[in-house]
C-alpha cells in the first residue's frame, strides 16, 4: 500500500476544525455549529490509524481546551472517548455505505453530547438548552461532503 503525498493534509485539517470552533455566529446560531473537530479527528481515525490514535486525540483535545477556553481536559476526554469507540469499530464502519457512515458519526457526535451534559452536570453547571441538541444532526449532514473532500486532499489525483 502506499502512503499518501499529501502530509500535509492532516496538520491543516486540525488547525482549520480549531479555527471553526472558533468562528463568531449570531447567538440563535451557536447552539447548532457541529464539532467541527469531532468531525475532523474522525475522519482520520477512519482512515488513517496510524497518524491518529488516541495519543492524537488527547493532545488536539488539549489544544482545543486552551483555545476555546473549556474546562482544561473536557475536550480531551471527549476526543479520546470518540476515538476509543471508532479505533472499536473501525473495520466495520469502513465499509458501511456513506449513509450508514453518517448515521453512525451522528451518533457518536450525540454521545459526545451525552458526555458534555455528564460534565456540566457532574460541575454544577446548568444542563444543556433543547436547540443544542441538533447540532449533532447537522454533523451527521455534513458528513458525507467533508468525508469526500477530505479523502480528495488526502490521496490527490490518481492517474
Amino acid at each position: 500500500m502506499r502512503r499518501p503525498r499529501n502530509g500535509w493534509v492532516l496538520p491543516v485539517s486540525i488547525v482549520f476544525a480549531l479555527l471553526l470552533g472558533l468562528l463568531p455566529l449570531p447567538y440563535p446560531l451557536q447552539p447548532l455549529r457541529p464539532y467541527w473537530l469531532a468531525l475532523m479527528v474522525a475522519y482520520w481515525v477512519i482512515e488513517s490509524p496510524e497518524n491518529a490514535g488516541l495519543g492524537f486525540a488527547f493532545i488536539v483535545g488539549l489544544v482545543a481546551d486552551l483555545m476555546f477556553g473549556t474546562l482544561l481536559g473536557e475536550q480531551a476526554l471527549r476526543m479520546v472517548i470518540l476515538t476509543f469507540i471508532l479505533q472499536r469499530f473501525r473495520a466495520r464502519l469502513r465499509f458501511f455505505p456513506m449513509w450508514q457512515q453518517a448515521l453512525a458519526i451522528g451518533v457518536l457526535l450525540l454521545n459526545d453530547r451525552v458526555v458534555t451534559a455528564a460534565i456540566r452536570l457532574g460541575l454544577g453547571e446548568p444542563a444543556l438548552p433543547v436547540n443544542y441538541w441538533w447540532a449533532p444532526l447537522l454533523g451527521m449532514l455534513l458528513w458525507p461532503p467533508l468525508f469526500v473532500l477530505l479523502d480528495l486532499l488526502r490521496l490527490g489525483k490518481r492517474k
